[in-house]
């Protein structure tokens, strides 16, 4: 490999192309103290052929989550068909901004009045926004709508909701002076008599997640009646694969729906980018942040689509906005328009169907070894907490040798190191559901 650095005379007519005299005349205004000394360490330039063979060498070193994969938490190893990166790619998508200008962008507000249409019919909401970044992202907004809206000052949460989700969410309520009160379990779901007491007058909002971070399903019905009961608003965090067979939002009297949309068809992508649903209840729709795609009839009578509700100088003057985030996640927003469109309902059905077959034939399999527990006896949809007779974080790493990712580690937010969560997704076949057992076993 052959480095060959520029010369006195190169370096000299840089120099004069951007009218200094020497590199100390450059960094002039940068603190001596503050300025590193000695030799960066800088590998040598490669070629593009070099750069990508050490690139392909790096790359091998990690495991693809393409192997048995049995990780979730929020992300899910679900099957994102060819078509989805085929029309997302396509230039007059891959390069649209937020569409301002109607006359040049009916495609795209289309696309994302298509994507409104349905996270609707699948939470049953009345208004869904053209996305937000994350699901953690999503909910924070949610909580901050609901405290403007009832003018209250206090959130709770019902059941055990993902923890990051949980850290954004007190990083926003800090800085609005919302306090965030987060309930005890009961066999892993919200403690409901706890949840009576908690919620009070003061009460903007409680918050629920279903299924929730521990993969167990909450009485959504009954938590929406005890906060109703106060005039609070009630938030429901969803995973969307699972509206395929699970109760909508709508159905039990959820005002705000946020959810992670990476399972429409998004992958994994390292933790992003990702996709925040987020649809609400028509009572708060001139409150609900983002972009929001309406249709409408131009002077010749021609189906035509618009940004609506709110303009684009309301986001611009902060102290008017709705939120500091403004602008949609077109790409991820049109992969899960893609991905709904090619499902359709019954493939929807479909999906959600196989992740709680699959799911729960591999939480009976491993009940039958010795040494293996299922943590909570709620039921759940396509994830579990199982607990083990070794800490979970060294079975885990063995696993990984063998190509099998066999879940979370929960010791980081349980505080038991034996506790593991398992996800399936419809991707597992059943050898490889077999295999993880086999190979389970043989660890314990």
């Amino acid at each position: 490999m052959t480095y060959f650095p520029a010369t006195d005379d190169e370096r000299k007519e840089m120099l004069d192309a951007i009218g200094t005299k020497s590199f100390e005349e450059l960094i002039a205004n940068i603190p001596e103290e503050v300025r590193f000394k000695g030799d960066l360490n800088i590998p040598s330039k490669l070629s593009e052929c070099e750069a990508l063979r050490e690139l392909y060498r790096i790359a091998e070193e990690n495991l693809h989550t393409g192997v048995s994969n049995y990780l979730g938490g929020g992300s899910y190893d679900h099957f994102v068909p060819s078509a989805i990166s085929a029309i997302t790619s396509r230039s007059e998508f891959y390069t649209a901004y937020t569409p301002y200008q109607a006359e040049v962008s009916q495609g795209t507000l289309q696309a994302i009045y298509e994507y409104q249409t349905m996270i609707c019919r699948l939470t049953g909401m009345d208004i869904s926004n053209a996305s937000m970044y994350d699901g953690g992202s999503a909910l924070a907004e949610a909580i901050i709508l609901a405290a403007a809206h009832t003018k209250r000052t206090e959130i709770v949460i019902a059941g055990a909701l993902q923890p990051d989700y949980l850290k954004i969410v007190n990083t926003y309520c800090k800085s609005q002076n919302i306090n965030v009160n987060q309930l005890p379990l009961d066999d892993g779901t919200a403690d409901i008599n706890a949840l009576k007491k908690a919620v009070t007058d003061d009460t903007a909002a409680v918050v629920v997640q279903q299924p929730n971070f521990y993969g167990c399903l909450e009485d959504v019905f009954e938590i929406g009646e005890i906060a109703k009961s106060k005039k609070a608003i009630y938030i429901s965090v969803v995973n969307p694969i699972s509206l395929g067979i699970l109760s909508a939002p709508g159905d039990y009297g959820a005002d705000i729906t946020i959810g992670e949309g990476q399972p429409l068809g998004i992958g994994l992508n390292f933790g992003g980018p990702y996709l925040g649903i987020f649809a609400v209840k028509e009572f708060l729709m001139r409150k609900i942040p983002g972009r929001l795609s309406g249709i409408t009839v131009d002077a010749d009578g021609e189906r035509g689509f618009v940004l609506t509700l709110q303009t684009r100088e309301q986001q611009i003057r902060r102290e008017k906005a709705t939120s500091n985030i403004c602008t949609n996640q077109g790409l991820m927003m049109l992969a899960a328009t893609v991905y709904m469109a090619m499902l359709g309902k019954q493939g929807l059905q479909e999906v959600a169907n196989l992740c709680l077959q699959k799911s729960h034939y591999l939480a009976e399999k491993i009940k039958e070894i010795d040494g293996c527990t299922l943590k909570y006896k709620k039921p759940f949809f396509n994830e579990f907490v199982v607990t083990l007779s070794h800490p979970a974080a060294t079975v885990v790493n063995k696993l990984a040798k063998k190509k099998i990712l066999a879940g979370i580690p929960l010791s980081k937010w349980d505080g038991n190191p034996n506790d593991l969560m398992i996800a399936v997704t419809e991707r597992r076949l059943k050898h490889e559901l077999d295999t993880f057992v086999e190979e389970l076993r043989n660890e314990l």
